[in-house]
């Protein structure tokens, strides 16, 4: 065994008064490696150190393996111009030297850690020096994540291989491309697009790829010409645990009466070091009782100033009201990056996006996570690729059905289900009727089929207005359109032809009834698309659709889907072109006992028309991605799992933050100067839950 890595403290005047004399620091004091306007380089401190041990006895002896190091490379540049000057050609030799002793091609190198300073010189040299390696193990395409630590903490000298070797290591283990920052403009050379590195300035999922393990290369360079370069190769691809980071808590409560749960919040009313109450969180999860009298959950982030916020507190008595009934979303929820921090923090939704691409036989995941876009028209194009039916049909059902697993993870399960549109085939999924890998082959052909076709596929039209009033402007116009969905009371969505649809949005703005274009292939859930419904029935053949675990509502019938597997399969395949009741739908779930309704997927649209058709009524409604990707995953899990556990639900909240084993480092660690209030915060009179606003909160 080993123990190496680098140490480097040694930023006193001395030193600044040697790095003045070159022309690597910056002068406006900023170090943005591969960025177009990157003046230089900024000096930090480190102290980086690593375990090494031959991995056969690193298995054997039980330890925890966070990356395989398969080689190291190294070169001296020679005779050069100045002691600080780069040499492209003398870094090829250490790049080659590594991949030939590592046995591994570049072409599987997923991930570059560079030496990144952020001067133009030494970064430009750097990237051609990657790009005439990787080029020639693979003549064309864009593959490996660009960056660099520097970014983040600066140049520590002696200490910065060791820095990026283990940010290397840790995206390796967590399964995560990690960002660089600061990067608003690349390189010139990046320009093109046709390198095959890009500058990775997101956070995104490492989902696998087909025949290599993750493997991620890391660079580090010094005075005089010295050239290292590592090979990293991950210990096993499953992502095994989840990757907590203590930014978010649930603080759960329960007692006999209301005098009990306010006696619970007593030692909070002055307020507590963030990581004191991050381990009375655990106690308090912990001693939960859902079926107590009186339940009150606490949803509290760590703001990124420090100080944290309560963002919600639920408060619910007595026993459960009703069934919990799952929504999935269909077409038109898609966003780029949707799910993002749940498919970095949590294995479930990581193996759902890999069950997507090995089903598919491609990248989905590359168009849901594409590589970043540094202006508008990039991001727009990303945006038009995941919008194509093909692409957003089966990505839709893969993130639906991951964050499915998340809260499977915390006992969630629903007693019966319905989707929107498309979003039926994922409850089928989740009802057990569809295997994981059918309902990605099926959604990936019902898109094909939806967008195939020559002529004019027709479009849709949004209508915000009662479902009365577009009938009769319908009618009375002779419109030749078609009420395609019926969402609410006051919205409906009209099919047609592109013409008939123009001609619809100028008639009803006439009337003054407003309406919006939805930006759609083809006129769904229209006889434009009945085409399709046959060969879709074909596609379903050879799946089973057997009797599921709970009911199937459909969107045709606003009944649930029949047990006979011919029979639903013809109901599904004709689903395609038949008008969506989605308003009688959740009006039929309603009436069997369904009073909370948990949206499953991307966004919030199907939570708020359920607010609309049960207006006046007694239910609850919510979204795991609540904040449609504008607030940490993690956050909007915490209020779905809070309202639920609140509300009497089955929810274990105990594996929240991995428990106690998550806490156990705070217990010597320095305390927080974060607190957080929640005197007074609770109106515990009201029977069910009752989200406050943060600024309710002292």
């Amino acid at each position: 065994m080993v123990v190496t890595g680098g140490v480097d403290c040694f930023n006193d005047i001395f030193m600044y008064m040697c790095f003045s004399k070159t022309p690597a620091l910056s002068p406006t004091g900023d170090s943005k490696p591969f960025d177009a306007s990157g003046d230089g380089t900024i000096l930090g401190e480190g102290l980086g150190m690593v375990v090494l041990k031959r991995l056969d006895d690193a298995e054997r002896d039980g330890d925890r393996v966070y990356a395989v190091l398969k080689g190291i490379g190294s070169s001296s540049d020679g005779k050069g111009k100045a002691i600080y000057a780069p040499s492209p050609e003398g870094q090829v030799k250490a790049l080659t030297a590594a991949y030939e002793l590592a046995g591994v091609s570049p072409a599987t190198i997923e991930l570059v850690e560079a030496h990144g300073t952020g001067t133009k010189v030494g970064d430009a040299a750097e990237v051609k020096a990657l790009t005439e390696v990787y080029r020639a193990a693979r003549p064309e395409g864009t593959w490996a994540a660009l960056g660099s630590v520097k970014s983040n903490i600066g140049h520590t000298k002696a200490a910065a291989g060791s820095a990026g070797f283990i940010k290397a290591v840790l995206a390796l283990k967590h399964k995560v491309l990690p960002p660089t920052i600061k990067v608003k403009e690349p390189l010139p050379e990046f320009a093109t697009g046709n390198l095959p590195l890009y500058v990775n300035t997101e956070k995104r999922p490492w989902v696998p790829s087909a025949g290599h393990p993750r493997r991620a290369g890391v660079s580090a360079f010094g005075f005089g010409g010295s050239n290292f370069h590592a090979v990293l190769e991950e210990h096993v691809p499953q992502k095994t645990e989840v990757d907590w980071d203590g930014s978010v808590e649930l603080l759960a409560f329960s007692g006999p009466d209301e005098a009990a749960v306010r006696g619970a919040l007593t030692p909070f009313a002055a307020g507590l070091p963030w990581n004191e109450l991050r381990l009375k969180a655990v106690e308090s999860r912990k001693t939960f009782d859902r079926n107590a009298p009186w339940r009150l959950v606490a949803v509290v982030e760590k703001a990124k100033g420090g100080k944290p916020a309560a963002d919600a507190v639920f408060v619910a008595s007595g026993a459960p009201q009703g069934k919990l009934a799952m929504l999935f979303p269909g077409q038109g929820s898609q966003y780029v990056g949707m799910g993002r921090d749940l498919a970095c923090q949590f294995p479930e939704m990581l193996d759902s996006l890999a069950g997507a691409n090995a089903a598919l036989d491609e990248r989905l995941s590359d168009v849901v996570y594409p590589h970043p876009a540094f202006n508008q028209p990039g991001r727009d194009a990303h945006e038009g690729a995941l919008r194509a039916t093909d692409m957003a049909q089966p990505a839709i059902g893969a993130v639906s059905l991951g964050a499915l697993g998340v809260l499977g993870r915390f006992g969630v399960t629903p007693e019966l289900v319905a989707g929107h549109s498309y979003g039926e085939l994922t409850a089928l999924c989740a009802a057990g009727r569809l295997a994981p890998a059918d309902l990605f082959k099926l959604s990936k052909l019902r898109g094909t089929l939806m967008a195939a076709g020559g002529g004019d596929k027709g479009t849709m039209l949004a209508v915000l207005a009662p479902i009365a009033d577009v009938y009769a402007a319908v009618n009375s116009e002779k419109l030749d359109v078609v009420l395609a969905n019926k969402n609410a009371p006051e919205q409906a969505v009209l099919s047609g032809s592109t013409a008939a649809i123009k001609a619809a949005a100028e008639a009803l703005t006439k009337r003054g009834l407003r309406n919006t274009a939805i930006p759609v292939a083809a006129a769904f859930h229209s006889k434009l698309v009945a085409d399709a419904s046959k060969p879709l029935r074909e596609g379903m053949a050879p799946m089973a659709l057997a009797a599921g675990r709970i009911p199937v509502y459909s969107n045709t019938t606003a009944q649930p889907y029949p047990d006979h597997a011919e029979a639903a399969k013809d109901l599904l395949a004709g689903q395609l072109a038949a008008p969506v009741e989605f308003l009688g739908e959740i009006e039929a779930m309603y009436a069997a006992g369904a009073r909370v309704f948990l949206e499953v997927g991307p966004g919030g649209r199907l939570t708020g028309l359920v607010k609309a058709i049960l207006k006046g009524k007694d239910f609850t409604a919510a979204a795991v991605d609540g904040s449609n990707g504008r607030a940490s995953g993690a956050l909007d899990l915490a209020k779905s799992l809070g309202q639920l556990a609140t509300l009497g639900f089955p929810v274990d909240l105990t594996p929240w933050e991995d428990g106690e084993a998550g806490v156990k480092h705070l217990l010597t660690a320095k305390k927080s100067r974060a607190t957080l209030s929640l005197s007074g915060a609770t109106p515990l009179g009201a029977r069910h839950n009752v989200p406050i606003d943060a600024k309710t909160l002292p």
